[in-house]
């Protein structure tokens, strides 16, 4: 499937071919802090069939969880997450924050990793109360 993406400010911008099948959510501690959330959602990419189209993205780099070596994408206007990548062999995979992509409304995650960390409330929020805006 392509798709196009962006920061919020529409500094960074991308295009991609992405397999639909392989969005997922991570539960990991690391991704919680990250967004601010219980959880991230990610598409992971070859790099190769990811094509930057705006700026340049900042990096940060982050040793996670798994002592591997993390580089975290993101606008350095906004501060929108954009990419993750590694370093060696998992430098051939990228992930795309789902947050970021255009399309993002047809797409669902297929599956979760690191659930030991996921919040015990995560399978409850269809049974809140919600408004359709505020």
């Amino acid at each position: 499937m392509r798709i196009d993406g962006q920061c919020h400010c529409g500094f960074v911008t991308y295009e991609a071919d992405i397999d639909p099948d392989a969005l997922l959510i991570c539960h990991c501690t690391d991704c919680q802090r990250l967004t601010g959330s219980p959880y991230r959602v990610t598409v992971r990419v070859p790099r190769a069939d990811l094509t930057l189209t705006g700026e340049t993205p900042k990096v940060y780099t982050k040793i996670a969880e798994s002592g591997r070596e993390r580089f975290l994408h993101f606008c350095p206007e906004c501060g929108t997450p954009l990419f993750s990548s590694g370093a060696g062999a998992a430098a051939a995979f990228w992930g795309i924050r789902w947050g970021s992509i255009n399309q993002r409304a047809t797409l669902k995650p297929k599956r979760q990793i690191w659930c030991s960390s996921a919040m015990d409330w995560f399978g409850e929020t269809g049974a809140l109360p919600g408004a359709s805006q505020e």
